[in-house]
Protein backbone atom coordinates (compact mmCIF):
# COMPACT_ATOMS: atom_id res chain seq x y z
CA UNK A 1 0.00 0.00 0.00
CA UNK A 2 1.11 3.64 -0.63
CA UNK A 3 2.11 6.11 2.01
CA UNK A 4 0.17 9.49 1.40
CA UNK A 5 1.71 12.80 2.26
CA UNK A 6 -1.22 15.73 1.96
CA UNK A 7 -0.23 19.08 2.96
CA UNK A 8 -3.78 21.07 3.42
CA UNK A 9 -2.85 25.12 2.49
CA UNK A 10 -6.05 25.90 4.26
CA UNK A 11 -6.63 29.71 3.19
CA UNK A 12 -2.89 31.11 2.36
CA UNK A 13 -0.85 32.12 -0.15
CA UNK A 14 -2.42 33.95 -3.34
CA UNK A 15 -2.18 32.10 -6.63
CA UNK A 16 1.41 33.36 -7.23
CA UNK A 17 2.47 32.57 -3.75
CA UNK A 18 1.41 29.29 -4.50
CA UNK A 19 3.22 29.32 -7.81
CA UNK A 20 6.53 29.92 -6.38
CA UNK A 21 6.14 27.65 -3.44
CA UNK A 22 4.96 25.01 -5.15
CA UNK A 23 7.81 25.75 -7.25
CA UNK A 24 9.86 25.01 -4.07
CA UNK A 25 8.70 21.83 -3.54
CA UNK A 26 8.85 20.46 -6.94
CA UNK A 27 12.59 21.52 -6.89
CA UNK A 28 13.37 19.92 -3.33
CA UNK A 29 11.16 16.77 -3.29
CA UNK A 30 12.73 14.06 -5.02
CA UNK A 31 10.79 11.41 -6.63
CA UNK A 32 10.23 8.15 -3.74
CA UNK A 33 8.69 5.48 -4.51
CA UNK A 34 5.79 4.37 -2.46
CA UNK A 35 5.47 8.24 -1.28
CA UNK A 36 2.35 9.57 -2.73
CA UNK A 37 3.11 13.38 -2.37
CA UNK A 38 -0.05 15.77 -2.38
CA UNK A 39 -1.02 19.44 -1.64
CA UNK A 40 -4.31 21.22 -1.08
CA UNK A 41 -3.87 24.81 -1.79
CA UNK A 42 -6.69 27.28 -2.12
CA UNK A 43 -9.85 26.70 -5.26
CA UNK A 44 -8.65 30.00 -7.17
CA UNK A 45 -5.02 28.61 -7.43
CA UNK A 46 -5.78 25.04 -8.97
CA UNK A 47 -6.00 25.35 -12.50
CA UNK A 48 -2.45 27.44 -12.88
CA UNK A 49 -0.48 24.54 -10.45
CA UNK A 50 -2.10 21.83 -12.52
CA UNK A 51 -0.11 23.35 -15.36
CA UNK A 52 2.72 22.84 -13.27
CA UNK A 53 3.26 20.18 -11.90
CA UNK A 54 3.43 16.48 -13.82
CA UNK A 55 1.52 14.69 -11.43
CA UNK A 56 4.03 12.35 -10.94
CA UNK A 57 6.34 13.65 -7.94
CA UNK A 58 3.52 16.49 -6.14
CA UNK A 59 -0.24 15.90 -7.13
CA UNK A 60 -3.04 18.16 -6.52
CA UNK A 61 -6.31 17.88 -4.09
CA UNK A 62 -9.04 20.67 -3.65
CA UNK A 63 -9.88 21.65 -0.29
CA UNK A 64 -13.36 21.14 -0.33
CA UNK A 65 -16.05 20.64 -3.15
CA UNK A 66 -19.51 20.90 -3.83
CA UNK A 67 -22.02 17.85 -4.24
CA UNK A 68 -24.08 18.75 -6.94
CA UNK A 69 -22.12 18.48 -10.40
CA UNK A 70 -23.86 21.88 -11.47
CA UNK A 71 -26.00 24.52 -10.92
CA UNK A 72 -27.24 27.50 -9.36
CA UNK A 73 -25.59 27.23 -6.56
CA UNK A 74 -23.49 31.04 -5.67
CA UNK A 75 -19.95 30.53 -4.44
CA UNK A 76 -18.98 26.85 -4.59
CA UNK A 77 -17.27 24.53 -6.76
CA UNK A 78 -18.70 21.38 -8.14
CA UNK A 79 -16.42 18.35 -8.38
CA UNK A 80 -17.05 17.96 -11.94
CA UNK A 81 -15.15 21.08 -12.09
CA UNK A 82 -12.25 20.20 -10.55
CA UNK A 83 -11.80 16.99 -12.49
CA UNK A 84 -9.15 16.93 -14.62
CA UNK A 85 -7.00 19.82 -12.35
CA UNK A 86 -7.31 18.02 -9.06
CA UNK A 87 -7.17 14.16 -8.24
CA UNK A 88 -8.03 14.70 -4.64
CA UNK A 89 -10.47 16.13 -2.60
CA UNK A 90 -10.78 17.18 1.40
CA UNK A 91 -14.00 16.00 2.15
CA UNK A 92 -15.62 16.26 5.90
CA UNK A 93 -12.66 18.22 7.58
CA UNK A 94 -12.96 19.11 11.03
CA UNK A 95 -13.15 22.56 10.00
CA UNK A 96 -15.86 22.03 7.51
CA UNK A 97 -17.89 19.80 9.82
CA UNK A 98 -17.85 22.06 12.80
CA UNK A 99 -17.36 25.83 11.58
CA UNK A 100 -19.70 25.39 8.68
CA UNK A 101 -21.62 23.11 10.28
CA UNK A 102 -21.66 20.21 7.08
CA UNK A 103 -23.29 17.19 8.71
CA UNK A 104 -23.72 13.40 7.47
CA UNK A 105 -25.93 14.26 4.89
CA UNK A 106 -23.68 16.69 2.78
CA UNK A 107 -20.27 14.47 3.30
CA UNK A 108 -21.58 11.34 2.01
CA UNK A 109 -23.19 13.13 -1.11
CA UNK A 110 -19.83 14.81 -1.41
CA UNK A 111 -17.98 11.21 -1.09
CA UNK A 112 -20.26 9.82 -3.59
CA UNK A 113 -19.51 12.58 -6.07
CA UNK A 114 -16.06 12.09 -5.82
CA UNK A 115 -16.15 8.40 -6.45
CA UNK A 116 -18.39 9.59 -9.37
CA UNK A 117 -16.21 12.14 -11.14
CA UNK A 118 -13.36 9.61 -10.61
CA UNK A 119 -11.66 12.19 -8.15
CA UNK A 120 -10.05 10.33 -4.78
CA UNK A 121 -11.97 11.46 -1.63
CA UNK A 122 -9.84 11.88 1.67
CA UNK A 123 -12.65 11.42 4.05
CA UNK A 124 -11.66 13.02 7.54
CA UNK A 125 -13.45 11.73 10.65
CA UNK A 126 -12.72 12.44 14.07
CA UNK A 127 -14.23 13.31 17.64
CA UNK A 128 -14.64 16.95 19.43
CA UNK A 129 -13.22 17.45 22.72
CA UNK A 130 -16.43 17.17 24.31
CA UNK A 131 -17.02 13.87 22.30
CA UNK A 132 -13.88 12.29 23.48
CA UNK A 133 -14.43 13.29 27.37
CA UNK A 134 -17.49 12.20 27.07
CA UNK A 135 -16.18 8.30 26.36
CA UNK A 136 -18.08 8.68 22.41
CA UNK A 137 -15.13 8.88 20.50
CA UNK A 138 -15.13 4.68 19.00
CA UNK A 139 -19.08 5.89 18.40
CA UNK A 140 -18.19 9.20 16.80
CA UNK A 141 -15.51 7.35 14.50
CA UNK A 142 -17.65 4.64 13.82
CA UNK A 143 -20.67 6.65 12.65
CA UNK A 144 -18.84 9.15 10.57
CA UNK A 145 -16.89 6.18 8.34
CA UNK A 146 -20.26 4.32 7.88
CA UNK A 147 -21.91 7.68 7.06
CA UNK A 148 -19.21 9.11 4.62
CA UNK A 149 -19.46 5.77 3.05
CA UNK A 150 -23.22 4.97 2.76
CA UNK A 151 -23.63 6.35 -0.75
CA UNK A 152 -21.34 4.33 -2.30
CA UNK A 153 -20.90 0.63 -3.69
CA UNK A 154 -18.86 -1.82 -1.67
CA UNK A 155 -16.60 -1.77 -4.73
CA UNK A 156 -16.03 1.25 -4.25
CA UNK A 157 -15.09 1.86 -0.38
CA UNK A 158 -11.36 0.98 -1.42
CA UNK A 159 -10.97 4.03 -3.73
CA UNK A 160 -11.48 6.20 -0.75
CA UNK A 161 -8.67 7.36 1.79
CA UNK A 162 -9.97 7.84 4.98
CA UNK A 163 -8.02 10.20 7.70
CA UNK A 164 -8.13 10.31 11.01
CA UNK A 165 -8.26 13.95 12.51
CA UNK A 166 -9.51 14.53 15.89
CA UNK A 167 -11.40 18.22 15.98
CA UNK A 168 -10.36 18.77 19.21
CA UNK A 169 -6.91 19.55 17.32
CA UNK A 170 -7.82 21.15 14.97
CA UNK A 171 -9.82 23.67 17.63
CA UNK A 172 -6.96 24.08 19.85
CA UNK A 173 -4.06 27.04 19.51
CA UNK A 174 -1.47 25.01 21.91
CA UNK A 175 0.64 22.94 20.17
CA UNK A 176 1.72 21.60 22.97
CA UNK A 177 -1.44 19.90 23.28
CA UNK A 178 -1.30 16.57 20.54
CA UNK A 179 -2.82 13.50 20.61
CA UNK A 180 -0.93 10.42 21.92
CA UNK A 181 0.52 7.83 20.18
CA UNK A 182 -1.63 5.64 22.09
CA UNK A 183 -4.61 7.99 21.21
CA UNK A 184 -4.15 7.56 17.50
CA UNK A 185 -3.47 3.76 18.18
CA UNK A 186 -7.13 3.43 19.76
CA UNK A 187 -8.52 5.60 16.87
CA UNK A 188 -6.80 3.90 13.93
CA UNK A 189 -7.86 0.20 15.25
CA UNK A 190 -11.26 1.32 15.90
CA UNK A 191 -11.64 2.31 12.20
CA UNK A 192 -10.37 -0.92 10.63
CA UNK A 193 -12.26 -2.91 12.95
CA UNK A 194 -15.11 -1.00 11.58
CA UNK A 195 -13.92 -1.53 8.32
CA UNK A 196 -13.14 -5.28 8.53
CA UNK A 197 -16.70 -5.81 10.20
CA UNK A 198 -19.09 -4.13 7.73
CA UNK A 199 -17.12 -4.85 4.95
CA UNK A 200 -14.55 -7.34 4.72
CA UNK A 201 -10.87 -7.91 5.85
CA UNK A 202 -10.29 -7.14 2.18
CA UNK A 203 -11.51 -3.17 2.15
CA UNK A 204 -10.03 -3.00 5.56
CA UNK A 205 -6.47 -3.70 4.12
CA UNK A 206 -6.77 -1.74 1.26
CA UNK A 207 -8.11 1.00 2.35
CA UNK A 208 -5.41 4.01 3.56
CA UNK A 209 -5.80 5.04 6.87
CA UNK A 210 -4.02 8.73 7.48
CA UNK A 211 -3.08 10.91 10.57
CA UNK A 212 -4.10 14.45 11.06
CA UNK A 213 -3.56 17.09 13.93
CA UNK A 214 -0.48 19.76 14.00
CA UNK A 215 1.65 17.04 12.36
CA UNK A 216 5.06 18.34 12.33
CA UNK A 217 8.65 17.58 11.90
CA UNK A 218 9.14 16.69 15.82
CA UNK A 219 6.08 14.14 15.67
CA UNK A 220 5.92 13.06 12.14
CA UNK A 221 8.70 10.14 12.69
CA UNK A 222 6.56 8.47 15.47
CA UNK A 223 2.95 8.93 14.21
CA UNK A 224 4.18 7.44 10.94
CA UNK A 225 5.16 4.42 12.81
CA UNK A 226 2.03 3.61 14.22
CA UNK A 227 0.43 0.45 12.74
CA UNK A 228 -1.80 0.29 10.71
CA UNK A 229 -1.17 4.33 9.56
CA UNK A 230 -0.64 4.87 6.23
CA UNK A 231 0.27 8.48 5.94
CA UNK A 232 0.20 12.08 7.21
CA UNK A 233 -2.44 14.91 6.90
CA UNK A 234 -0.27 18.27 7.49
CA UNK A 235 -1.46 21.27 7.91
CA UNK A 236 0.57 24.57 9.22
CA UNK A 237 3.99 22.78 8.70
CA UNK A 238 2.83 22.26 5.11
CA UNK A 239 3.39 26.26 4.91
CA UNK A 240 6.80 26.10 5.28
CA UNK A 241 8.77 24.42 2.42
CA UNK A 242 11.57 23.24 4.14
CA UNK A 243 9.35 21.41 6.93
CA UNK A 244 7.09 19.77 4.40
CA UNK A 245 10.33 18.23 2.61
CA UNK A 246 11.92 17.48 6.14
CA UNK A 247 8.27 15.41 7.14
CA UNK A 248 8.32 13.45 3.80
CA UNK A 249 11.95 12.80 4.56
CA UNK A 250 11.13 11.24 7.79
CA UNK A 251 8.55 9.19 6.17
CA UNK A 252 10.53 7.85 4.15
CA UNK A 253 13.17 6.73 6.78
CA UNK A 254 10.35 5.21 8.68
CA UNK A 255 9.45 3.06 6.42
CA UNK A 256 13.02 1.50 6.15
Amino acid sequence: MNTYIVGNWKMNFTVGESSIFLNKLLSGIPSHPGIKIIVAPSDIALQSLSLQTDRKNIRLAAQNIDYRDFGPITGETSVSQIRGLADYALVGHPERRHVFHEHDKVIKAKVAACIRNKITPILCVGETAHERNTGETNEVLRDQLLGGLSDISIEDISKVIVAYHPAWITSNTNFDHLATPDQITDAIKTLRKTLRSNYSKEIEQNVPILYGGNVNTSNAGTYIRIPGVNGLLVGGASLIASQFIDIIEIVKKGQN
